[in-house]
């Protein structure tokens, strides 16, 4: 990947340090590919032995699937301290956050989103499977219908189907600029409470 920038080491805990080399290893692999990044620029980057993400992660390989899982399955921090009030506004909230993590990752989701496009992985296959359902859970507990057991089947396929726009509309975001941040807020809280409010019971009419 070129020279190796060595970072000081620095005596952190367990759980801080891998935080740490995910972190490296995700601003690295999203700026230049999974390919082109060794175990070493990592290291160096990260100001650890080699031999501890090994440790930490088995390999290169592995790694890499640690962060596009990291990069692609919505964190808790999203859901946190949401306002007992109506879905709308805890939409509002849950989307506005997603689109802040995603643009920190830019680079990375970007990567890993075409992986999906690909289809030819199957450990990054079931990742976006994983992760297309804990953002389905979020969905639901967000809008408050979490307890929905009516037609649920139906109601989770829908929202998982509403994730492939919403990952087509971040490309036209991050990459053709042709939707503002404001824009993709707007459009992604009005579609899903318009999928839950309208179309979902226009569905489960005529079932």
């Amino acid at each position: 990947m070129g020279v190796q920038r060595q970072v000081p080491r620095r005596r952190w805990a367990p759980d801080a340090r891998r935080a740490e080399i995910l972190a490296v290893a995700r601003g690295l692999f999203g700026a230049n590919g999974h390919t082109k990044v060794s175990l070493s620029d990592i290291a160096a980057e990260a100001g650890v032995a080699r031999a501890l993400i090994n440790h930490y992660f088995g390999g290169k390989r592995q790694l890499y699937l640690a962060v596009v899982r990291q990069t692609m399955v919505v964190p808790a921090s999203v859901l946190e301290m949401l306002p007992p009030s109506g879905a709308e506004e805890r939409l509002s909230i849950c989307v506005d956050r997603w689109l802040d993590v995603v643009a920190r990752n830019r680079e990375m989701w970007l990567s890993a989103i075409s992986l999906e496009a690909l289809g030819n992985d199957p450990e990054i296959d079931q990742i976006m499977l994983e992760a297309d359902e804990i953002a389905t859970d979020c969905i639901l507990e967000a809008a408050m219908l979490s307890d929905v057991t009516d037609g649920q089947p139906k109601l989770r396929a829908m929202i998982r189907a509403h994730s492939g726009m919403l990952k087509a509309a971040s490309r036209e975001w991050l990459v053709r600029g042709t939707l503002s941040h404001r824009d993709l807020h707007v459009m992604l809280t009005r579609t899903v409470l318009h999928l839950i409010d309208t179309v979902v019971p226009t569905v489960r009419r005529h079932d």
